[in-house]
């Protein structure tokens, strides 16, 4: 257990060490050092100013924006999410200066996107320089898994049989792709318009994919852009999360209203319009760096390490073969699918407190307070609500005009160990599914 969520998360400040499949055409420390060296932003993924803050070990500062302050203040307690965190209190970093704390670029994006919530600034002090440990949500396949396997009797046999034809019937429609990716990631390359264009066909079956293709983009966006508002924030120590989000809401209509990575899948024409409306010279090389990075990333986290990409295949397979041979992917389609059963909203804190449970525990052994999103070191960071050895303090905020946040009235509240409540709505089998990281 505690190995799995040791390969969940990645230190960018020490050499790449998860085990991965046979007959990958790179390592993963091939494309760390590719992705360090030979990009334009390369360079902050070891040396960004979230992860030496975190290994400072000195007091952070971090914003967290909030509709519910009224019900904080009555209750005194604030509830932590699931999602891309698994169980923590979303945030984004502050920087201390002169004039005020400044919001890392993505807590601006918030602020500036939802007015009608609320800020608040908290100060983490903790006991020891912390671990500059991520959680990797695309490495959570497997964790997802075992845990449903272990509260699968949660389910009536109908539900089972359900979820069992829903994940087959998804893997045999995608099957085709799923093993082009798998050839592609063992060096036999395919025609890279073609690739995108089975990626962008094989999501509605697999909606995993949807994450990885976007994360794949982010990631290209965030470390190939060379505009002055990069720039900008690269001098800050800043990957540029704006570019992600423009990315998203331009490539899936109401993304503003539900963050739905589920149904990202623009086909290769449409992909090569999107990165050249956000900036013209990424246009050229995105579909080639997708099929190389996606086919190298899902093969990572989709299959049990003590598999050979070359051998490897998902067509003929029968469901109880693919959970030995691809627990990362058949945890990762269980888990978006399950949510989507009419029970599941009495369900939900069975499965997930489990894994957060699991992820405290985890987090305190190795000393981290406040993780962050691991994909990349891009601004995403939480608060564990059970760190025994952190001080820990809120306060209400304001904003100046220069965008700089100032801490006004302290809020006597603390963290508690409680996942806000989520469910999805209720959809047809046709539909698309909506649910976050």
């Amino acid at each position: 257990m505690r190995d799995e969520w040791e390969h969940a998360h990645t230190d960018y400040t020490t050499p790449a060490q998860r085990q991965i499949p046979a007959s990958l055409a790179d390592s993963e420390s091939d494309w760390r050092h590719h992705l360090e060296h030979s990009t334009p932003n390369g360079w902050l993924i070891k040396h960004n100013a979230m992860t030496e803050a975190l290994a400072s070990g000195k007091p952070m500062h971090l914003l967290h924006t909030t509709k519910g302050i009224n019900a904080i203040r009555t209750s005194g307690q604030i509830h932590v999410s699931t999602g891309c965190l698994v169980g923590a209190l979303y945030c984004s970093p502050l920087t201390n200066q002169r004039e005020g704390l400044r919001p890392h670029n993505l807590g601006a994006y918030l602020m500036r996107t939802k007015p009608s919530t609320t800020p608040m600034v908290f100060e983490v002090v903790p006991d020891a320089p912390i671990q500059p440990k991520g959680v990797d949500y695309l490495h959570l396949g497997a964790i997802h898994l075992r845990t449903f396997l272990r509260y699968q009797s949660f389910l009536t046999p109908a539900e089972n049989d359900q979820l069992d034809r829903t994940v087959l019937a998804g893997l045999r429609a995608a099957a085709v792709f799923l093993d082009v990716a798998l050839r592609n990631a063992a060096g036999h390359a395919t025609p890279a318009t073609e690739f995108i264009d089975q990626l962008s066909a094989a999501v509605a079956h697999v909606p995993f994919l949807g994450y990885l293709y976007f994360e794949v983009l982010s990631e290209y966006l965030m470390l190939h852009s060379v505009t002055p508002e990069t720039k900008t924030y690269a001098q800050a120590g800043e990957l540029n999360n704006w570019l992600c989000k423009r990315l998203a809401f331009a490539a899936v209509d109401g993304m503003d209203q539900l963050f739905d990575l589920a149904r990202f899948n623009p086909r290769h024409h449409r992909l090569v319009q999107l990165i050249e409306g956000l900036e013209p010279a990424l246009g050229p090389g995105v579909a080639e760096y997708v099929r190389r990075r996606l086919s190298h990333l899902f093969a990572r986290t989709a299959l049990h390490p003590s598999q050979d990409v070359a051998l490897a295949t998902f067509r003929g397979a029968d469901l109880s073969t693919l959970r030995e041979a691809a627990p990362g992917l058949i945890g990762q389609m269980i888990f978006r699918e399950i949510r989507y059963m009419p029970r599941y909203r009495h369900l939900y804190h069975c499965f997930e407190k489990a894994k957060a449970l699991e992820v405290w525990d985890y987090w305190n052994s190795e000393g981290i307070p406040t993780p962050f999103n691991g994909v990349l070191p891009k601004g995403e960071i939480g608060m564990s609500p059970v760190y025994p050895r952190a001080a820990v303090r809120a306060w209400t905020a304001d904003l100046d005009d220069k965008g700089y946040l100032h801490p006004a009235e302290e809020v006597t509240a603390v963290l508690t160990p409680h996942l806000a409540s989520w469910w999805a709505p209720p959809r047809q089998r046709k539909e698309q599914k909506a649910v976050d990281g």
